[in-house]
């Protein structure tokens, strides 16, 4: 019996002390701590219907990233296709996706919040929201693109 009530404390005592410094920032050698907050939420090239923020790297560049994605509702993307794996973790939603470049929006899979996926490089898919706001967590390696293909596969010259 009092193993039982010395593990109960060490776990209330825990709890306690995780709690107390929790607007504290700790030292940037030793963790980076972005709060939702302060996150920056910017246009992306697509425009204001679909919203990144940069968590972690820089897409653009050699090594790895960690983005934020919304999709506003109704908005889908093209058939495109990266030229890196991406690591997606839906946070919030629905978020629809379809594979090949038909681009047909009713053939696309639901995926719901808590859900994880791989886009495999240089695989054509299209994806988004249908009728609510859709939020992703991508991570990848870059550098990366998309590249839109037309419906036949062919990508398309920017």
């Amino acid at each position: 019996m009092n193993l039982r009530h010395a593990m109960m404390g060490i776990v209330l005592l825990g709890g306690n002390a995780s709690a107390a410094g929790t607007s504290e920032q700790p030292p940037k050698d030793v963790m980076e701590i972005v709060r939702e907050g302060e996150i920056n939420w910017a246009a992306s090239r697509f425009g204001a219907h679909l919203p990144i923020a940069i968590l972690a790297g820089d897409p653009s560049k050699p090594g790895p990233y960690v983005m934020r994605v919304k999709f506003a509702p109704g908005h889908m993307s093209k058939p495109h296709f990266h030229r890196e794996t991406r690591y997606v973790l839906v946070l919030k939603g629905t978020w629809w996706a379809g594979w090949g470049p038909s681009g047909d929006h009713d053939a696309t899979v639901p995926v719901p919040a808590g859900s994880f996926a791989i886009h495999h490089a240089d695989k054509i898919h299209y994806d988004g929201a249908k009728d609510e706001e859709v939020e992703l967590l991508i991570m990848g390696t870059g550098p990366s693109g998309i590249t839109d293909v037309d419906p036949s596969g062919t990508p398309l010259k920017k």
